[in-house]
C-alpha cells in the first residue's frame, strides 16, 4: 500500500514539475534529496550500530529471555490466546525492548516475526485481538531512550540530542495509553455485538 502512496506522489511532483515550467528545480531537488539521504545515513550510523549491538548483546546473553520472563505477567493479559507459547511471548518481548530503545529498525523485523506467529496459532480470515492489540503497541511503542531521533538530532548538530527525554517519555506514555484505551473499548463494543447478535439469533430461532 506504501508503494503505491509513494509512487502515486512521485508522480504527481514529476507532473507539476513539469507543467509548470520547473523541472530545473524538480530535477535539482531530486539529486539534493539523495545527497541528504546519504549524509544522513553515515551520520546516524555510528549511534544506531551501538543500539544495534546493545540488542544482539542482549539477546546472546540471555538478558532477553529474562526480560521476556518480567514481562510475561503483562503479556499474559493483553495476549491471552498466545500466552501459552513461550517463543511467541519472547519475540513480542524482544519488539517491545527494542521500542524501548528506540531501535525502529530493529523492532520492525522482530514484530513481523511475532505477527506472523501470532496469525499461525490463532488463525482466522480477520486480524485477531491480540494481532491489533500487539500492532497498536508497535506502533505507539513507550521509548526510554529515542536513539534514532537523537541520532538524527546530532547529525544536525544538535548539542544535546539527548535533551528531549522528559517530552519523550510523557508523550509515548500517553499515546501507548490512548492505543490501548481505543483497543479495549473497541474489543468490548465487539464483543457486545456479538452478544446481541447471538441474543437476535436465537429469538429468531425460537420464534421460527
Amino acid at each position: 500500500m506504501m508503494t503505491r502512496v509513494w509512487v502515486f506522489l512521485i508522480g504527481v511532483a514529476t507532473v507539476m514539475g513539469i507543467l509548470s515550467g520547473r523541472t530545473s528545480e524538480l530535477s535539482a531537488a531530486v539529486t539534493q534529496g539523495a545527497f541528504g539521504a546519504v549524509e544522513l545515513m553515515i551520520s546516524i550510523l555510528g549511534i544506531m550500530c551501538l543500539w544495534s549491538g546493545v540488542m544482539r548483546v542482549l539477546s546472546e546473553s540471555g538478558l532477553a529471555s529474562k526480560i521476556a520472563r518480567m514481562m510475561r505477567p503483562f503479556l499474559k493479559i493483553l495476549f491471552k490466546r498466545v500466552s501459552n507459547d513461550h517463543e511467541t511471548l519472547e519475540l513480542i518481548s524482544a519488539n517491545m525492548t527494542a521500542n524501548l530503545l528506540g531501535l525502529n529498525n530493529a523492532a520492525t523485523p522482530i514484530g513481523l516475526k511475532a505477527a506472523e506467529r501470532m496469525e499461525k496459532l490463532i488463525g482466522g480470515k480477520e486480524a485477531s485481538d491480540e494481532l491489533i492489540t500487539f500492532i497498536v503497541i508497535n506502533t505507539a511503542s513507550l521509548q526510554l531512550i529515542p536513539t534514532t531521533v537523537a541520532a538524527v538530532r546530532a547529525s544536525f548538530g544538535s548539542e544535546q540530542p539527548y535533551d528531549i527525554l522528559p517530552a519523550v517519555w510523557v508523550s509515548s506514555a500517553i499515546s501507548i495509553m490512548a492505543g490501548l484505551a481505543a483497543v479495549f473499548f473497541f474489543r468490548w463494543m465487539s464483543q457486545r455485538g456479538r452478544e446481541k447478535t447471538k441474543i437476535k439469533t436465537g429469538i429468531s430461532h425460537k420464534t421460527g
